[in-house]
Formats: structure tokens, C-alpha cells, sequence
């Protein structure tokens, strides 16, 4: 039985076209009661009716009237209102703290190669990273999500390395956790009227993966060792990972950076409604 009178979180919120050559958009939702996930389709005719800013990712919605499947997780979506207006992410100043905070991470590196190297790209692309979400929907799908997460990364790493620095390079391993989703600035486009995560089709075109990304920038400067942390930090080839941590005998170093950014992803501002605690 549908409860009319249900609160949702909307999690994801996507436009493409139809065969047809009309827009539709999809969207994902979850019941704030039970998390139950209810998938949504809403016509081009509901499309125009709906203000940018009424789909945003986080905002707290009522379903007025929609068609369900008889699973009730599917339905197409024809009016609903907003009962609350989500944040879009973290505010300029707390973005600058945490771009600044990951600055003096490198800051305390002994290489000075690598130093130069990571402060220069984080200082040359300062305007699409502390803006870029990490991720389109898994977590830190918000603006200045990238910034947040890549954050809690370095905490994470520093917590770890004094238990573990026998067989780690703490300039190795900061970097790499400063740099293992640095092609996600070039991956995502997020709109910041709306928070609207979007995948970059030109990205799609040039790269496989972000992973990608980061392991080419690091391998043709240099740096084998964070590109090989970079490398395997999704853990699992069908994850995404371009080295798999099921393989047999790899290096300790291998292991650390996807540790860190599975917690991250799990314990860390995961969503937008953790930004609250931040700002």
C-alpha cells in the first residue's frame, strides 16, 4: 500500500533524450521512512512544469500523483511538491579551508619534486576542484564535494601511517590520496544553480575512467608508485579498478589509498545533508 502522504529524499536527478527526440528525465528517490529506493521517469510535459531548483539532488519531496508498477519501485512521476529546499553544498569559505588544509599537507612533504608537482595542479585547477562533487550519486555528490572528500582522505592516510610507515611513503601515499579522483574536475560538470551532477561527454570520449586520468598524470611525470596507488584504488577490476587487489603478491603500498577512500565514501559528508554539519 502507498503511503500519499510519504516524504522523499531525492537522490539523483538526470535529462536525456527519448527516441523520440523529446526530453525526459529520470530520477531516484528514497523513502525517508523506510529507505525503500523508488525510480522515477518524468516526461517532458512535467519537465516544463518543473523549476530547475524543484529536482535538485536533497530536497525533501510529496508525490502528488504518479503511475506505479505493481512492485511499487517504479513509477512515472506527474506532480509533486517541494516540502523542503536542499543546499546546494559547502559554502566558499569552508571550501577554501579544506583547499587550504590539503595545501599544508604538502606542504610537509621532504620531496620537493613531488611537492612542486601535486601543490601545482591542485593551484592550477583550484576553481573546478574545490567545486567538483566526488561522485554523481554514490557519495560527496554535491558542490564542493571533491574537496571534502579528498580531505577526509589525507586525514584518514595520516591516521594510518604512523601504524604502517615501515612499509609506506608518507609523501607517496598523501599525494596519492590528494590525487586518486583528480579526474573527476574534468569528468563531472555540476550546475550551480541547480547542484545538477552531469557526466562530461568530452571526458567519455578522451578517458576511460577518471582512475585513468590520474594514473597517466602521475606515471608521465614520474611518480610509478601513486600511479599505481591510483591504479587499484577501487579495489576491484569490476569496480573499476585498473589493478585488481585480488591479484597475488602485490606491494603493501597498493592497498592503503582504497582503504581510505572506501571510508571516506562510507563514514565521511557522504551526502549532501552531512553538509549541514560543515557550513
Amino acid at each position: 500500500m502507498l503511503d500519499l502522504n510519504a516524504k522523499y529524499e531525492i537522490l539523483s536527478f538526470s535529462v536525456g533524450d527519448t527516441k523520440a527526440g523529446t526530453k525526459m528525465g529520470k530520477m531516484q528517490i528514497k523513502n525517508l521512512e523506510n529507505s525503500s529506493i523508488l525510480n522515477c521517469v518524468l516526461w517532458e510535459e512535467t519537465l516544463n512544469r518543473t523549476a530547475d531548483i524543484s529536482t535538485r539532488v536533497g530536497n525533501i519531496i510529496r508525490i502528488i500523483t504518479a503511475s506505479y508498477n505493481e512492485k511499487y519501485n517504479n513509477c512515472l512521476l506527474n506532480n509533486f511538491e517541494v516540502l523542503e529546499q536542499a543546499i546546494l553544498g559547502v559554502d566558499e569559505e569552508k571550501r577554501e579551508e579544506y583547499f587550504n588544509k590539503i595545501l599544508n599537507a604538502i606542504s610537509e612533504f621532504k620531496d620537493e619534486k613531488l611537492k612542486n608537482f601535486v601543490s601545482d595542479i591542485l593551484i592550477k585547477n583550484k576553481e573546478k576542484f574545490i567545486v567538483c562533487p566526488a561522485a554523481k550519486q554514490m557519495h560527496h555528490n554535491y558542490i564542493g564535494g571533491l574537496v571534502v572528500h579528498t580531505y577526509e582522505c589525507v586525514e584518514m592516510a595520516q591516521a594510518v601511517l604512523p601504524k604502517v610507515k615501515k612499509y609506506l611513503n608518507k609523501d607517496e601515499v598523501i599525494a596519492a590520496a590528494i590525487l586518486h579522483d583528480i579526474g573527476k574536475i574534468y569528468e563531472y560538470d555540476i550546475n550551480l544553480e541547480s547542484g545538477m551532477i552531469e557526466y562530461n561527454e568530452q571526458f567519455k570520449k578522451d578517458w576511460i575512467t577518471h582512475s585513468q586520468y590520474g594514473y597517466t598524470l602521475c606515471m608521465s611525470n614520474g611518480f610509478l608508485n601513486i600511479a599505481k596507488m591510483i591504479a587499484s584504488h577501487h579495489g576491484r577490476a569490476d569496480w573499476g579498478a585498473m589493478i585488481d587487489l585480488g591479484e597475488k603478491d602485490l606491494e603493501p603500498f597498493y592497498y592503503i589509498i582504497h582503504h581510505v577512500d572506501d571510508l571516506s565514501a562510507k563514514f565521511g559528508a557522504t551526502s549532501v545533508n552531512d553538509v549541514k554539519n560543515l557550513n
